[in-house]
């Protein structure tokens, strides 16, 4: 689904800003939230839900992050071919791991690092970086590509934490906290685009049965994510998520009619082989 969302994404950014293209995500998204929720609220009546301190600052960090990420994603997919930009945001798999083993008490094993370090060396050569240390400060690909990845690990370890925090199903308390980020996200995005793009809204209208297919596609994906880290450690999951690659491969081959160069094709199997020995130490 996210595969499939993000390749949406890339086509309609290309008659749409990226920030209106990430407001397409949450407020298309929002009524299939919406609905989720309110059929697991259904389904666990009696359960009830309690807010605390915990839950709304790591759900409104998640979803700020998140929103960022997105951003960057958009723009990381627009400077590279799909494959490759998607590579460069995959870098989220490396540092939810470091970020997680820094503040969050998850240990990091010595082949852990060693992945983390295949992966960094695998997204500066798919980015086509040049060893040197301006090209690592100017090349816009790689800046934009690893701050996307940096967004959504930062976005998955609060969103566990948040839906640790809840004392109820992990499937109602995942769906409680994307619905509280989904909506945050509306709402703020909506505010950004309707005060410095307005006319992006009109254009956004336009294309409504496109929105509509981002926003199910997005919710899809992210009701995936949101269990799966309310159930496994973030970096695990994020892992197991790499996945998505070979389904985007095929996106950038069949549809897009990119084609990846050999240097290209060395940098994403190095991040592959990083995400592998990731896997093995879990």
């Amino acid at each position: 689904m996210q595969s499939v969302r993000t390749a949406a994404q890339k086509q309609i950014a290309q008659s749409i800003t990226a920030a209106a293209a990430t407001l397409v995500r949450y407020l298309f998204g929002l009524p299939f939230a919406l609905g989720y929720y309110f059929s697991l609220s259904y389904f666990y009546q009696g359960e009830e839900i309690v807010g605390n301190a915990v839950f709304y600052r790591a759900s409104t960090l998640a979803a700020i992050a998140q929103i960022f990420a997105t951003v960057f994603l958009i723009k990381a997919l627009t400077l590279r071919n799909f494959a490759v930009g998607t590579a460069l945001v995959k870098t989220e798999a490396l540092l939810t791991a470091v970020l997680g083993a820094v503040f969050f008490s998850a240990a990091l094993s010595s082949i852990a690092y060693l992945s983390v370090f295949l992966g960094v060396l695998g997204v500066l050569i798919a980015s086509n970086w040049k060893a040197n240390w301006r090209d690592l400060v100017e090349n816009e690909s790689i800046k934009y590509g690893v701050g996307a990845g940096l967004g959504f690990a930062l976005a998955s370890l609060w969103i566990r934490e948040a839906s640790l925090s809840l004392d109820i199903p992990r499937l109602l308390s995942a769906s409680t906290v994307l619905l509280y980020m989904v909506a945050i996200q509306t709402v703020l995005c909506l505010l950004f685009v309707a005060i410095r793009e307005r006319m992006q809204l009109v254009l956004v209208l336009s294309r409504w049965k496109s929105c509509f297919f981002i926003g199910f596609t997005s919710l899809a994906g992210s009701v995936g994510w949101f269990t799966a880290m309310s159930l496994q450690d973030a970096a695990v999951v994020k892992t197991l998520g790499q996945i998505e690659f070979l389904v985007t491969l095929l996106i950038t081959y069949l549809y897009f009619g990119e084609k990846i160069t050999l240097k290209e094709c060395l940098g994403i199997a190095l991040v592959a082989v990083s995400v592998i020995l990731l896997i093995s130490t879990s």
